[in-house]
């Protein structure tokens, strides 16, 4: 087992709203991933945020695969209800065919307001409408005609076309317990980030639930994804990184509100002690390389299934330079020994 690396996200610097160079750098990125030995490279999708938050990841994911030869593509994740699904599986398809079969579709309900009401979903019907689209992608897979009467879509008889060489693997993101269990029982895998006692709850929350549905814990794909920050120390590799950490943490609480923002993105406030010390006690692990690696064994060990990982270790705040250098140390320091 290795390490993949994300989640790309195309966001503009401080003061920057050069929208190319964010792209050409995320596709960069994702090269340098291939060359660096990564077994995959993860994109997020969000939309209105001031900063260019990538919104469109199906679109980038075939860019990458034409820029790339033999990485994993996924996306961590799309948000499956705010996408028709006849369209969806086109795009997915397409992209499958392009990367050769490399693609992993990655789904998630998400969780803005703003979202939901730009795009008519009803945020109320987000559950049912991700049931829905997990029994209807595999039919539109097919290549045969198929039609759909639920509760959240209505679709008429059509064959989606072209069809997938190979089967796109479906995963599941999210932490509540429903999303867990929904992932157990119709997807091929999850995709979660948790603290480490709340990630081994959701590990018992999957074998309980493929047992209950008679299906096999081997091909069944969990895939823990975190951010992982080497330095000589925890203590250096903090201070190395909290600003970055802290302006991608916070832009988070800030995305709704700058859907309507005129202006420059603004920066994260000032770091405080409170800040600091929730930031350490998130999905983040730090310090020497080897002491990251013990910890990653143990989250597997403790699990009982087999856990694949990523590095979530892409800051937009960061220069290229230091973020390839990020790329290598984890590359050489971290990936060899999972």
């Amino acid at each position: 087992m290795s390490l993949g690396f994300g989640l790309l996200s195309a966001q503009t610097r401080h003061g920057e709203t050069d929208w190319s160079r964010a792209y050409r750098q995320t596709i960069d990125l994702a090269s340098d991933a291939e060359r660096l030995g990564f077994n995959s490279v993860w994109t997020t999708e969000h939309h209105f945020v001031d900063d260019g938050y990538m919104p469109s990841l199906m679109v980038v994911s075939a860019a990458i695969a034409m820029a790339t030869k033999s990485i994993e593509i996924g996306t961590g994740v799309l948000l499956a209800p705010l996408h028709d699904p006849l369209r969806l599986a086109e795009d997915a398809a397409t992209v499958g065919l392009i990367s050769g079969g490399r693609f992993t579709l990655g789904l998630g309900l998400g969780w803005s307001q703003v979202e939901y009401d730009a795009f008519g979903a009803a945020m109320s019907d987000r559950g049912a409408a991700m049931d829905e689209v997990l029994q209807i992608l595999p039919q539109a897979w097919s290549g045969e005609p198929f039609h759909h009467e639920g509760r959240v879509y209505q679709l008429p008889e059509v064959g989606v076309r072209p069809t997938p060489s190979k089967k796109i693997p479906i995963l599941i993101g999210g932490s509540a317990e429903p999303a867990i269990r929904r992932a157990a029982r119709l997807a091929d895998g999850v995709f979660a980030n948790a603290p480490v006692d709340k990630f081994l709850q959701q590990m018992e929350w999957i074998k309980d639930e493929l047992d209950r549905s008679g299906r096999d814990p081997a091909e069944f794909r969990v895939i823990h994804y975190s951010i992982l920050l080497p330095g000589a120390s925890e203590n250096e590799a903090w201070a190395h990184y909290f600003p970055h950490v802290w302006q991608m943490s916070w832009k988070y609480s800030d995305m709704e509100a700058s859907a309507t923002r005129t202006g420059p993105p603004p920066n994260a406030p000032e770091l405080t002690d409170e800040t600091r010390e929730a930031l350490r006690q998130r999905s983040t692990l730090a310090g020497p390389a080897d002491q990251i690696v013990e910890d990653l064994h143990d989250i597997r060990s403790r699990s009982g299934l087999g856990i694949e990982f990523v590095a979530r270790s892409f800051f937009h705040t960061l220069s290229y330079a230091d973020q390839v250098d990020l790329m290598e140390r984890l590359a050489t320091e971290v990936a060899p020994y999972l």
